[in-house]
């Protein structure tokens, strides 16, 4: 008999960092099942919400996030999280006590922790999953250092660690996921993406505008999406990332705005679009490079990550990136119009994830 179809209980636990890790961890979900394990998923509020309404068959259990406050200024957010690092060290402490207690109860026999530290056991499989093993700060220098130290002590009490990113030149995160000493036991998962590309599909916008990521600087960019694109000659629909409140209004007779969508929506409307404006959150970017799009990117102020992440790309010619401060919505899609777009799509395997997450289980036995 096949190692595989031994039912193994996998527990899979998402950061509660903008609902980017809970997304991308829908595909290893899927995966995982598949291989024919039961999974159980932890989070809470809208991760939460998410992860019940795209598999509404599975375990369910409540462990509380970070919790992460953000400014509205956007070079006081590296401050801001410098001073939540006690925070986060007691709720990284409180979930290794609740995984104890919850490996036990429903016998557990591997987790998979999305960026969350705590998540390690010492005698059954643990998988540490993220991008930013160097964490960028506006600070940089022995700031990124001792972060990076810290990082890395957490990681090595993992039985592995997997990188959702290309090991060669042709990757997505730069140095954030490819530092100059690895963690032990790494393995790169190639593209993480829940959505699937359908080439060919008719074209319904001249722009799809994916507004997310924290208060305030969500409803900063909204305001000013909303403001420039009335007097626009373009067909758009906007998706302003407010799950639970899915209202649609029309905003000109060409533009429309929806509250949220769901994933068979939104892959609907992504593939529907010539252009995306969006953050440049990590995985909002694998879901335009495994659909193949075209985009316009606007880091979230402060957000080193996404700055970097921003002007990394657009050295390479995959999208195009510009700051919010001095963002025009008609001079952005005139810029984007002349660039010079790569394609990323066909230079990788897009479900090289599969055969990690094969490898995984049967290792489990």
């Amino acid at each position: 008999m096949s190692t595989i179809s031994t039912r193994k209980t996998i527990l899979i636990v998402p950061l509660d960092w903008g609902l980017g890790h809970a997304t991308r961890d829908i595909p290893l979900i899927h995966e995982l099942l598949n291989a024919g394990c039961k999974v159980v998923i932890a989070a809470e509020g809208k991760h939460a919400s998410l992860l019940q309404q795209e598999f509404p068959e599975l375990t369910m259990l409540s462990l509380p996030g970070y919790r992460i406050q953000y400014t509205q200024k956007g070079w006081l957010f590296g401050w801001k999280i410098i001073q939540q690092i006690p925070k986060i060290l007691n709720a990284i402490k409180y979930e290794q006590q609740w995984l104890q207690q919850v490996v036990k109860e429903h016998q557990i026999d591997a987790v998979i922790s999305d960026n969350r530290f705590g998540l390690y056991h010492s005698t059954i499989p643990t998988v540490f999953i993220s991008h930013q093993l160097l964490i960028k700060t506006p600070f940089g220098g022995i700031i990124e250092k001792s972060l990076q130290w810290l990082n890395y002590r957490y990681i090595r009490r993992y039985g592995a660690c997997w990188i959702p990113d290309y090991a060669d030149a042709n990757n997505l995160s730069g140095i954030l996921g490819h530092p100059s000493v690895l963690p032990p036991n790494t393995t790169y998962l190639g593209c993480l993406s829940r959505f699937e590309d359908r080439p060919g599909t008719p074209q319904q916008y001249d722009l799809l505008v994916l507004i997310s990521g924290p208060e305030p600087q969500r409803s900063n960019l909204e305001k000013i999406v909303l403001d420039q694109i009335k007097s626009l000659p373009i067909s758009a629909l906007i998706v302003s990332g407010k799950p639970g409140t899915p209202e649609m209004q029309q905003i000109t007779p060409r533009v429309q705005q929806v509250n949220h969508l769901n994933a068979k929506d939104l892959n609907e409307a992504l593939l529907a679009s010539k252009m995306v404006l969006s953050r440049s959150g990590y995985t909002t970017l694998m879901d335009l490079v495994k659909l193949n799009k075209k985009a316009i990117l606007i880091p979230t102020p402060g957000q080193s990550e996404q700055e970097y992440l921003g002007k990394f790309l657009m050295k390479k010619g995959y999208f195009y990136n510009i700051s919010q401060h001095v963002f025009n919505l008609k001079e952005a899609l005139d810029a984007a119009e002349k660039f010079e777009f790569k394609s990323f799509e066909h230079e990788q395997d897009m479900e090289q994830y599969k055969g990690v997450v094969r490898t995984f289980v049967e290792s489990l036995g």
